[in-house]
């Protein structure tokens, strides 16, 4: 792991490196993608059926794709009480804490205008559940519970199944959060078959999930067929630490996000040269008991970043340039310096505060904005699975107070039926019933 002084030769160059990074090049498989678009568009079922045995070396009769309650139930059984326990008491936080993002319709009043809006959930979403390399099931509770709070009242999640492999975890997840239906199929084959339907599976308005190159790209070329909620990049942590912070805490939160994959990108923001001397030995202590070891290291080699800063203003500024996918605050002061961060998907203040919370436990959403896109955009949530329409009335009365306005403003940009809608009210007799 790079440790570098703000002070020495290449450390600008490496903070533009961090502000300017990319999520991951979206071109490279842009034509093979493209290619299984087309052939579940054009063949339906029968493509997926034969690109899930091709991806997947699963070999599914189309009357299989879909999970049966059978199997739902069946998934109960595979795992132990106390799983079960832990996968309830997640999903219990999780709704509790997105009820309160819940929006009503309005509407006011003035001068015989009527104005407001009106608040609907989509009505079928489909759900994203990367399957290839590990089980998910807390990735199935963050995306569906938002969209059930929502009032969505068809939730379509499509996973795969590798070798036809079953993951209870997932299934019993997915039981809890309120998904309707299920197909066995991953990659960018199931994003396709939500975006166009095929025979099988229904054409959703949305869909939403994270997954690898392929599934980033296909709901790239798919959106505007439907919406999407992000293009997900590589998993990110940077920690802004002072001399308050325990280095063992520091390092094993580097390497729970280090962990996810080999492009993870784990940072360390810190004032204190001392501090990011320890983290960094106890870096090379812990990755040593990590079960994905492997992959902590290449992440932590190729990505990762202990940087001293000239203070911990400094430490806060770059950290929002960064715009970071989580950002812990490992201060003396968390609150206060919480309040300078402008952009961040999540923020976890202070010493005791794990990231780890945040991705299982807390509540607030783990699906949260990578790459800098935190510049400008949200978690996700509720707000994501409704749509907001407009509510417009006037009177005759309102019409004449204000119709000429109208017509000057038309007849500005030389729209004369729309000028003309107007006039034919304002000159005509009033309207009997």
């Amino acid at each position: 792991m790079k440790l570098c002084k703000f002070s020495e030769p290449g450390y600008q160059n490496l903070v533009e490196t961090l502000v300017n990074r990319s999520s991951m090049d979206l071109f490279t498989e842009d034509e093979t993608v493209r290619k299984i678009l087309n052939d579940v568009k054009e063949k339906g079922d029968e493509a997926v059926l034969r690109l899930t045995h091709q991806f997947d070396r699963h070999a599914l009769p189309l009357e299989k794709i879909r999970v049966t309650s059978d199997e739902i139930k069946a998934a109960y059984k595979e795992i132990n009480q106390e799983e079960l326990d832990a996968l309830g008491e997640a999903a219990k936080r999780i709704r509790l804490f997105h009820e309160r993002q819940k929006q009503d319709s309005w509407t006011y009043q003035e001068d015989g205008i009527v104005l407001g809006q009106l608040v609907k959930p989509l009505e079928i979403v489909g759900i994203y559940v990367p399957g290839g390399k590990a089980s998910y099931p807390s990735s199935v509770l963050m995306n569906a519970i938002p969209a059930k709070v929502a009032g969505v009242k068809r939730i379509v999640m499509c996973s795969p199944f590798p070798e036809g492999q079953t993951r209870p975890h997932v299934l019993v997840a997915a039981d809890l959060a309120g998904v309707t239906e299920i197909y066995k199929i991953g990659g960018a084959q199931a994003v396709a078959a939500m975006a166009f339907g095929t025979g099988t599976i229904p054409r959703v308005d949305k869909i939403v999930g994270p997954g690898n190159i392929f599934v980033a790209l296909a709901k790239r070329l798919v959106f505007g067929i439907v919406d999407i909620d992000m293009i997900a990049g590589p998993s990110e942590i940077l920690i802004v630490a002072d001399h308050s912070a325990n280095p063992s805490y520091v390092a094993a939160d580097l390497l729970s996000q280090a962990e996810h994959d080999e492009d993870a990108v784990p940072i360390l923001l810190t004032p204190d040269e001392a501090l990011a001397e320890n983290v960094k030995k106890e870096l090379e202590k812990q990755v040593k008991a990590l079960n994905k070891r492997n992959i902590a290291e290449i992440s932590l080699r190729n990505n990762g970043y202990l940087l001293v800063t000239e203070s911990l203003q400094d430490a806060v500024d770059m950290a929002n340039k960064i715009a970071p996918e989580h950002l812990e605050l490992a201060l003396e002061k968390p609150e206060e310096w919480a309040k300078k961060v402008q952009n961040a998907g999540a923020i976890f203040l202070g010493h005791y505060t794990p990231e780890a919370m945040g991705d299982y436990l807390a509540g607030p959403n783990h699906v949260l904005p990578t790459s800098g896109t935190a510049r400008f955009s949200s978690p996700l949530g509720v707000y994501d699975f409704i749509k907001r329409t407009s509510l417009i009335s006037y009177t005759r009365e309102a019409l004449q107070n204000c119709g000429k306005t109208v017509q000057l403003l038309a007849e500005m940009e030389d729209l004369g039926g729309h000028a003309n809608s107007v006039k034919l009210r304002l000159d005509g007799p009033e309207k009997k019933s």
